[in-house]
């Protein structure tokens, strides 16, 4: 049974808009108030400064743990086991250009004061952002607290004079078969952990079955560009081509000194539950197997599993032919004169766009309503921090702190305004064309999307219009019958007729719970213990990969040292 939570709009806390307060002031005096609480270990005198229903959103700064807790009551069950175990220290507002605290006014009837903080524990330095809502007689009290462990410079020191290419080689090739972790995936996730882990002087390796790194994204159908907005510099495209992140992938592995084997796959892996490793066997090249000692497994190896296609009967008979996405890479070389694709999603799309930019009849099969967002609407669903000048370390700060159920709230207003606004007129288009729309899981668009099944969703940069005025044909509702010599027969009993068909379909593979949220809307599995000691999943987009990348490889770090231990963290 999920937590019922509610935005907390000026009618419901019961007061007017405080207008432009003394935000310094309210800010200082909150703060003053907890941090004195915090460092006497006052667990009563803490949450006395929270509303009932505020959350306190944990990324292992207390808990050693990613955590939401909702409400008072789970508040203070956490602080009461982990407040005086944490000894936190040094509390400090921030007050640089960035940080300093702001009022927010999302909408009309919401009002925010945010602050961030910095703090140190016993293990480490964090930081942290709390938002505050005013009350009926000038007070303030948390909403939302998130508090967040970091990571210092980690700039190397000591020159190195005429064995780097040795110690280099050294270093790839593990002598002694003895990496500390084994990352599966040599993807951005796989890369960025790496990355991190080896700054904090972690000895990682990354296996990889392609030839060369990047190579997942240079093969992939030529037209395919990121959908997603991209926070590289300045000179870079918004939306990255598919073979640019692959030399950027590549060129990020060669200049921060990754350890990857490429052409590698991992054969066999025992757990050995006395010495606490894994024995891995690793295919290495074409003639040379290795099994490896490692404390840590990650698998990093993208959302989903392999590419399935629908069993539909009487493939035999079909007199076309037929291709998976996966194996799809550019229209130029098909000279069908038509095209059925199925699938409805971002590839769909594209493979769809392509074959219409080359002349050819193409006709899109949706199976069931999607969630589309513009890419004019996406800007402003992203966030407002994510932009030119912004540090993009700190716009994924924000952009994580809010607790997942507060910001399916947030989310679900901003879909509202979307639809009936920046992409009226997109949907309109699509419904009069007989494409099926949504609004997403909660009516909260594309985030419960991500975060739960990692589809139903598509980000139109430009086949929405040809959709719309009938360049690519829409087929909709029927169930697929079967095949016939010259196409597909539908359980309505229209058939269309194909040269080749296309499937954009996919499968994702579960241990357990690695993907979706809680009732507590915190995302399970990934980036945090999973159940099984010295395994991890390292799951996510561009941005969700760069933010918890670092919380993974704190974690292992931390266990390394022996600071992490699971069974002193309980509550």
């Amino acid at each position: 049974m999920g937590h019922e939570v509610h935005l907390p709009t000026l009618d419901r806390l019961g007061v007017d808009d405080p207008g432009d307060a003394c935000i310094e002031d309210v800010a200082t005096t909150w703060f003053s108030a907890f941090s004195k609480a915090t460092q006497e270990n006052d667990v009563s005198a803490v949450t006395t400064l929270f509303t009932d229903d505020g959350s306190w959103k944990d990324i292992l700064a207390l808990t050693w743990d990613l955590r939401t807790l909702v409400g008072k009551q789970a508040v203070t069950r956490m602080l009461i086991a982990r407040l005086p175990a944490s000894a936190l220290t040094n509390l400090h507002l921030h007050d640089d250009t960035f940080r300093v605290p702001v009022l927010q006014r999302p909408w009309t009837d919401l009002v925010f004061l945010r602050l961030h903080f910095g703090f140190n524990t016993k293990d480490g330095q964090g930081t942290g952002i709390a938002y505050l809502v005013p009350l009926p007689g000038g007070d303030w009290k948390a909403l939302t607290q998130f508090p967040e462990k970091v990571i210092g410079a980690l700039r190397y020191s000591i020159p190195n004079h005429g064995t780097w290419v040795e110690d280099r080689e050294s270093e790839l090739n593990f002598p002694n078969n003895d990496p500390t972790v084994v990352i599966l995936g040599a993807g951005h996730t796989g890369l960025e952990i790496a990355a991190r882990l080896k700054y904090l002087g972690v000895r990682t390796l990354v296996i990889d079955k392609q030839t060369r790194i990047g190579d997942m994204w240079r093969y992939r159908y030529k037209s395919l560009c990121l959908h997603g907005t991209t926070c590289f510099r300045a000179t870079w495209p918004t939306y990255m081509p598919a073979p640019k992140l692959a030399d950027w992938l590549e060129a990020y592995a060669h200049f921060l000194e990754l350890n990857v084997w490429t052409s590698s796959t991992i054969t066999k892996t025992t757990w050995n539950e006395d010495t606490k490793t894994w024995s891995i066997e690793v295919s290495k090249g074409t003639s040379e197997t290795r099994i490896l000692t490692a404390r840590h497994l990650i698998f990093a190896t993208g959302y989903g599993g392999h590419p399935v296609s629908p069993d539909i009967p009487g493939k035999e008979i079909f007199k076309g032919i037929t291709i998976h996405s996966s194996n799809f890479s550019s229209a130029a070389k098909y000279t069908a004169k038509k095209v059925v694709v199925i699938g409805a999603c971002n590839s769909g799309h594209d493979i769809s766009q392509d074959f219409l930019d080359r002349g050819v009849d193409v006709t899109m099969y949706q199976r069931s309503s999607n969630h589309v967002v513009s890419q004019k609407a996406a800007s402003f669903l992203l966030g407002e921090d994510f932009k030119e000048g912004f540090p993009t370390d700190l716009a994924d700060m924000n952009n994580a702190s809010w607790p997942g159920l507060v910001s399916r709230l947030l989310q679900k207003r901003k879909v509202a305004k979307v639809v009936a606004t920046v992409d009226k007129e997109l949907y309109d288009g699509l419904a009069r064309a007989g494409f099926k729309t949504n609004l997403g899981p909660y009516d909260a668009g594309i985030v419960p999307l991500v975060l739960g099944r990692s589809g139903g969703f598509h980000l139109d940069t430009r086949t929405g219009k040809h959709i719309i005025n009938g360049d690519i044909k829409l087929k909709q509702g029927s169930r697929i019958e079967c095949f016939t010599e010259k196409g597909l027969k539908f359980a309505d009993g229209t058939e269309l007729e194909a040269d080749l068909r296309g499937f954009r379909y996919g499968v994702a593979s579960k241990v357990g719970e690695i993907w979706g949220v809680d009732e507590d809307g915190q995302l399970m599995g990934a980036w945090k213990n999973c159940g099984h000691e010295g395994l991890w999943f390292g799951i996510g987009s561009l941005s969700i990969s760069r933010f918890h990348s670092a919380h993974l490889a704190m974690q292992i770090k931390a266990i390394e040292e022996g600071i992490l231990k699971r069974s002193e963290v309980v509550f």
